[in-house]
């Protein structure tokens, strides 16, 4: 495993497992406990991926210790403020059932932000979170919190593809030594891009597949990538990234293939309430 050192000293696995929508009817366990298995160190939940239980069950039932792997959670913005998100970080302190977590997210960058961020630098402080970081965050969200954060995120958690590559968010967080987070590191499953003429060429050079290729150049853009899948077959796919390196030729041809655009934009209206309104995470607490 390789790993990358963000700003706060601490180094977080270069590669992780993705839990988003795998259901909490026990397939999160078993998903969670064959990545450990398979080598994965570096788990990815969320408060709103309902499914930080079966995280916590999987670490326990596992034969990894829990100082070898790190936990990524999130908090929704339903609990921003700051009162509201003290209880949070205890609150997925007790599911992931761990006295601390490796790395806590702002979810989602709407609402009482700088309250949510002041609580988690608390539990920094107080040895309950190692890491604390945001997602989503675009240039314009970025400009609007984190020049009045006390702390400067150790990551930012934003959609990230060959064809969606940020740069123009790279280059602003890039100073600060602030590292990107990829969901969705293989464009959620798009068969364009896992059919580009460019990954496939290289691909077939080094006896790769293009997954094992475009998480190779994320990789290598020191881009912290954590794909999802819950077959083992695919997981260890995943894994094997590390045996080969893109020359800067290939490197610049993938590059080139950045359309500017993703699937999801975090500044357009509404997005904010519209999240809010699809989720309450404490429905069943």
């Amino acid at each position: 495993m390789e790993y990358i050192k963000l700003n706060d000293g601490n180094k977080i696995p270069a590669i992780g497992f993705g839990t988003f929508l795998i259901p909490a009817d026990g397939s999160t366990c078993k998903a969670v406990k064959t990545a450990l298995d398979l080598g994965v160190r570096h788990i990815d939940t969320a408060v709103a991926y309902f499914n930080e239980q079966e995280v916590g069950q999987a670490i326990k039932e596992s034969d990894v210790e829990r100082e070898d792997i790190w936990i990524t959670s999130k908090m929704w913005l339903q609990d921003f403020a700051y009162d509201d998100a003290k209880k949070s970080i205890d609150l997925s302190l007790e599911k992931l059932g761990t006295d601390y977590m490796d790395l806590y997210l702002i979810h989602q960058p709407y609402g009482k932000v700088d309250e949510a961020w002041k609580a988690m630098e608390e539990s920094k402080e107080e040895d309950k979170i190692r890491s604390i970081g945001v997602s989503n965050m675009t240039v314009k969200i970025w400009n609007r919190w984190v020049p009045d954060f006390d702390t400067i995120p150790s990551v930012n958690q934003v959609e990230y593809n060959p064809y969606f590559q940020q740069k123009e968010l790279s280059e602003l967080i890039k100073p600060q030594g602030v590292k990107l987070q990829a969901w969705g590191p293989l464009g959620q499953g798009n068969a364009d891009l896992l059919n580009d003429p460019v990954i496939l060429e290289i691909a077939e050079k080094y006896g790769k597949n293009a997954g094992q290729v475009i998480l190779r150049f994320e990789n290598q853009e020191e881009v912290i990538v954590f794909p999802k899948s819950t077959k083992a077959e695919r997981i260890k796919s995943n894994m094997g990234i590390f045996d080969f390196e893109l020359t800067d030729s290939e490197m610049d041809k993938i590059r080139a293939l950045d359309t500017g655009k993703g699937s999801h934009d975090p500044d357009a209206e509404g997005v904010g309430e519209w999240l809010l309104s699809a989720y309450d995470v404490h429905e069943n607490d």
